[in-house]
């Protein structure tokens, strides 16, 4: 599969055949959620269909082919993420889940007062609040790193603000509000110095960046699986062995003990351990078949035709003028964050999806980003690998529809 066609990667995505507001459809909000190819689909319909059955014990030759399609998902995420360990694979309910997993089970037992989390100006709401959840309980203070006006991290604050009270590192390795990609590696190994751990936000970068969690030395990383075009619902979490078997439960109840009495229970190990009650199975299984998909793709070839997408979008909102675009930088992933001068981009949100083009328009979980820039919000296109070119000359013409009717 070759990403020089662009339309062959497009006829694999059923929900792109639909007419919509009699236009052809143009998607682009993959990063608030992937489109989902045929061979998910039929994965999924083919578990539900001859597999239905729960994992783990089960008496029968159903249980026992769901617990090998099951465990075997867990190996195709440790080997998508060159992880030492399938153990270290944790599945969750998504990337929200897997930071606030690691707050409570991890940074519960780490932090005491006076103890510092760092985070940037760039984070989602989901690696914010649960760091000031974890905050209020531990007496431990967040401290912020800045960003420059053109929405890059400013590396020499970042080192500034490192410190021996710095316990935990948690940063988005892609901005989901701008796009812009962060020096992970970097980053990592300068927290790793002053002898913090680091927690890595993949959500927007699982789809764009090679992950190996071995070369980037995190503690943790997470992501979600509806960003890798697979289900909705399933999520990622990894985390060293030694460490994750270090910490408590984050919940608990069945299919996470070995033995429980009346007077005390004894925990397995990861990842069983934070997986308490039934997982969701299908949600696991159809995850290993996204990423036999996106795996098949080059991505190299990816990353050159979503950069030139986003090229191509962002030149020509700038020969339209009248829009100020935010963080208009070589070193992006296919995001173009923008307004319109004068309008509000809830509107312009709503000219673009009666152009049958689909946009996201408001803060994007990222109110701290936008006060930083003074404005209520931003329209965000983001490109993915079902996009092409008709796609961006459809989204500029309906930009300028909506330039024409609300300015």
């Amino acid at each position: 599969m070759m990403m020089e066609s662009p339309d062959n990667v497009r006829a694999q995505f059923p929900q792109l055949q639909q007419v919509v507001h009699g236009q052809r459809p143009v998607y682009l909000d993959s990063a608030a959620t992937t489109l989902k190819p045929w061979a998910v689909i039929k994965r999924l319909e083919k578990f539900y269909s001859f597999e239905c059955a729960n994992v783990h014990r089960g008496a029968h030759w159903w249980s026992d082919e769901a617990t090998g399609s099951f465990e075997q998902a867990r190996k195709s995420v440790a080997q998508f993420l060159g992880a030492r360990d399938e153990a270290e694979i944790v599945f969750t309910r998504g990337t929200t889940e897997g930071v606030n997993l690691v707050a409570q089970a991890f940074g519960g037992d780490w932090l005491k007062p006076g103890d510092e989390i760092l985070l940037t100006q760039l984070e989602h709401h989901s690696n914010i609040v649960p760091w000031q959840i974890l905050a209020e309980k531990t007496g431990a203070t967040i401290r912020v790193v800045r960003i420059n006006e053109n929405g890059e991290v400013d590396l020499n604050h970042y080192k500034s603000l490192l410190n021996e009270r710095t316990k935990i590192v948690s940063f988005t390795h892609i901005s989901n509000g701008l796009g812009s990609i962060l020096p992970a590696q970097q980053m990592i190994q300068e927290a790793r110095e002053a002898g913090a751990v680091t927690l890595l936000d993949a959500a927007q970068s699982v789809s764009f960046l090679p992950l190996n969690v071995q070369d980037l030395n995190c503690d943790f990383l997470v992501f979600s699986g509806h960003k890798l075009f697979g289900p909705y619902g399933i999520g990622v979490l990894y985390g060293r062995l030694e460490m994750l078997n270090s910490m408590k439960p984050y919940q608990s109840g069945g299919s996470m003990i070995s033995k429980v009495t009346f007077e005390k229970s004894d925990y397995l190990p990861s990842p069983q351990r934070f997986e308490a009650g039934t997982p969701h199975i299908a949600g696991a299984i159809g995850l290993a078949a996204a990423i036999q998909f996106f795996s098949s793709l080059s991505l190299q070839q990816v990353q050159q035709h979503e950069t030139r997408l986003l090229n191509q979008a962002t030149e020509g909102l700038k020969e339209l003028g009248g829009v100020r675009i935010f963080a208009d930088h070589a070193n992006k992933a296919g995001i173009v964050s923008f307004l319109l001068d004068g309008a509000h981009p809830s509107d312009v949100g709503a000219v673009l999806d009666q152009q049958g083009v689909a946009v996201r328009a408001g803060h994007h979980c990222n109110q701290p980003l936008m006060d930083f820039y003074v404005i209520p919000g931003t329209v965000r296109a983001s490109f993915s690998i079902y996009n092409d070119e008709q796609d961006v000359l459809q989204f500029l013409e309906a930009v300028k529809k909506a330039k024409e009717l609300l300015l």
